[in-house]
């Protein structure tokens, strides 16, 4: 008799398609509501609005490569979201700890893929400076990227190793 199969935790790619529509909403926004190259200040002395473009990576490494990087920075989103998913389907359905930050990574992944191929560029937007230092700019995809990396650090860190089971 087979042994009965544990719901894995698939249904948490409905988080990476959250991401994708937030972030490509917030994008389809800045394209048509913000003006190139403008701070548009949201918090004085923090914060700007600032539609800016990222042929690169993060912190625009490569970003003067030719056009090749498009296509490797998308082969990389894709690898890397694969193994996520993977991952997501060898992971218990309530293990958010596990399952969420993984969900995040693929969802910023692939919103960042959508605007390399759309626009040839990822758009970026949020500006975050104080006095006259400032952060790269960076979008939703962005976000959900570092944020679901912290997570997959921090809750491995904590998680530990597994306790052995049975005696």
């Amino acid at each position: 008799m087979a042994a009965p199969v544990k719901p894995n935790a698939l249904p948490w790619l409905l988080a990476s398609v959250i991401v994708v529509v937030v972030d490509q909403w917030s994008k389809a926004w800045v394209l048509h509501a913000l003006p190139e190259f403008t701070a548009v200040p949201v918090i004085d002395g923090f914060w700007n609005w600032y539609r800016t473009y990222n042929t690169g990576a993060a912190f625009s490494f490569l970003a003067d490569a030719g056009g090749w990087q498009k296509y490797f920075f998308a082969t990389l989103a894709f690898a890397i979201s694969g193994l996520m998913a993977w991952m997501l389907s060898r992971t218990p359905r309530g293990d958010w700890k596990q399952a969420l930050p993984l969900a995040l990574v693929i969802g910023g992944a692939l919103g960042n893929v959508i605007d390399r191929f759309m626009h040839g560029h990822v758009v970026d937007f949020i500006q975050w400076y104080v006095g006259e230092h400032y952060w790269p700019a960076f979008n939703i995809a962005d976000c959900a990227v570092v944020g679901g990396a912290i997570g997959i650090g921090l809750f491995g860190l904590l998680s530990g190793k597994p306790k052995a089971q049975g005696g």
